[in-house]
């Protein structure tokens, strides 16, 4: 049994009423610091000028007490909390610190939400109400609340035997506008925030217990649930479409490979542009042949976080509705080192006719992203996104705060930044010159699946770039941020759900 987290239940609504007149467990407001930059070194440490982001007198008021009592800080996610604030109906009052308060946007935002969530949620709290500071548009904060509230509600720990049930179960947004536009924007909101959060779910699970046919079934069901055609194809098809590089990796594993995809087709939509929306589905990876050291191979359970991705991306599609045609591909199998599996050396035909000289069974990611990329194109895609955890190189190149972005297309690469910048997601675009493309030539074959250590994400990308051809075409290298190391304030440690509100966002511009 697939178990569930309950995140996705948390229940939101929006209010215009007064924050001081709103009955709820506790109120959530963002402190901000409107202090001047200190402009020198010796004034870095001058006192902060804490202001609460809320045009309420009362509110004002209660807070100004907490703040004049020099007990914050204001350090970014800081939290401080009262009990039975005077003159406010709420039980309690959650003030979070948001930084500077010239500096603070919707991207803080997200992560005081998230904070807010998680501080209160650790304390037993199941619901709250927030104040959308005036400082950023209404829509735009309703968006950051809510989705930010949903990644704090999520955490992994569903294996624990003495797990506790800590969740929000609803959440209030407090702002002033249209009611008719403020709601609108939180139920956009809560299909993000609950897609992102299913998304994570599917990459939570152990590879015993998310395997490339139960990540195919998992597709299925959300499918049927939400209205989107979806076929998942085994070993056979995979072979009578010529998929060579995809089953090269899925032959050295007992578990049979998923070919999912998923088709959203709405009435009304245009033929042309269709999106394909491809991602790597490896369920575990051990590196094969090319074996991963033991240490930290456990992780590796992560690796089809590109393909739970691009299945979590289909399902807040399908819910929003945008008028254009989309096609998501999941190429799932293990990565297994036996008997049956492929050798360094090995040459492999791809589903496009280029053959491939296997380096490193390692390098499995761009294998089966290859014949992902080319049967999308077949299907009729006019423009592809894919997403994986494919290098570890991209983590040199990068760290854990920003994924790398790889485009052939300049128009549709400032089509993505302008969403990936919209929905508050980090990301770096890495460079594709022609001159990389030397490093992945083969001797005996077209090209080869690894290209040495020097740039290796840019290599891997270049082999990508072999299989999209003039197709425009993007690559989200997001190996260092699909997993969070550590807990933050605002996320627990584990899946993050990275470039799914990204990709979403870019759907829906491209069919405006």
């Amino acid at each position: 049994m697939f178990p569930y987290n309950s995140p996705n239940n948390m229940k939101t609504t929006i209010s215009l009423s007064a924050p001081a007149e709103v009955e709820t467990e506790s109120l959530v407001a963002v402190v901000l610091d409107h202090a001047e930059p200190a402009p020198s070194e010796k004034e870095k440490d001058k006192k902060p000028e804490l202001k609460v982001a809320s045009a309420d007198p009362a509110v004002q008021s209660v807070a100004a007490d907490l703040l004049a009592s020099g007990e914050v800080a204001g350090k970014p996610f800081e939290t401080n909390l009262m009990h039975r604030p005077v003159t406010l109906m709420a039980r309690r009052l959650l003030l979070v610190s948001g930084g500077s308060a010239k500096k603070f946007s919707s991207y803080d935002l997200r992560r005081v939400a998230g904070t807010a969530v998680r501080a209160l949620k650790s304390r037993g709290i199941r619901s709250f109400a927030f104040v959308a500071p005036p400082s950023i548009p209404a829509e735009e904060a309703v968006r950051a609340i809510i989705e930010g509230a949903h990644v704090g509600n999520f955490d992994p720990d569903y294996y624990r035997s003495d797990r506790k049930d800590q969740k929000i179960d609803a959440v209030t947004i407090i702002a002033s506008g249209d009611e008719a536009a403020l709601e609108r924007a939180a139920n956009e909101a809560q299909i993000v925030g609950e897609s992102q959060n299913f998304t994570r779910d599917l990459v939570n699970e152990p590879s015993n217990r998310m395997t490339p046919t139960i990540l195919g079934e998992r597709a299925k069901t959300m499918s049927a649930e939400v209205g989107l055609k979806c076929e998942v194809y085994g070993a056979d098809k995979i072979k009578e479409l010529k998929m060579g590089a995809f089953w090269s990796v899925a032959q050295g594993s007992d578990e049979p490979p998923a070919l999912i995809v998923m088709k959203y087709e709405p009435a009304g939509a245009p033929q042309k542009p269709v999106l394909g929306l491809v991602g790597k589905g490896i369920t575990f990876d051990t590196g094969g042949i090319s074996i991963k050291p033991a240490d930290g191979m456990e992780k590796m359970k992560y690796d089809m976080a590109g393909g739970a991705t691009m299945i979590g991306a289909m399902r807040a599609i399908a819910l929003l509705k945008p008028k254009i045609r989309v096609i998501g591909i999941v190429c799932a199998t293990e990565n297994m080192p036996s008997g049956k599996a492929q050798k360094p050396g090995d040459v492999q035909i791809a589903m496009s006719g280029k053959s491939i000289e296997i380096i490193n069974t390692d390098a499995e990611g761009r294998l089966v992203l290859a014949d992902g990329l080319y049967y999308a194109r077949q299907l009729g895609c006019t423009h592809l996104v894919d997403a994986a955890t494919l290098t570890g190189a991209v983590v040199v190149a990068l760290g854990y705060n920003n994924a790398g972005i790889f485009s052939n297309d300049d128009t549709m690469y400032e089509r993505f930044h302008s969403a990936n910048a919209k929905a508050g997601e980090k990301m770096w675009r890495m460079p594709l010159d022609d001159e990389y493309k030397e490093q992945i030539r083969s001797s005996i074959a077209d090209i080869v699946n690894s290209g040495g250590r020097w740039g290796g994400a840019i290599t891997a990308a270049m082999f990508l770039k072999e299989f999209a051809e003039d197709t425009p075409w993007i690559h989200l290298d997001i190996a260092g941020t699909a997993w969070m190391e550590e807990q933050k304030s605002w996320i627990a440690k584990g899946p993050s759900g990275i470039a799914l509100r990204s990709l979403v966002e870019f759907v829906r511009g491209f069919a405006a």
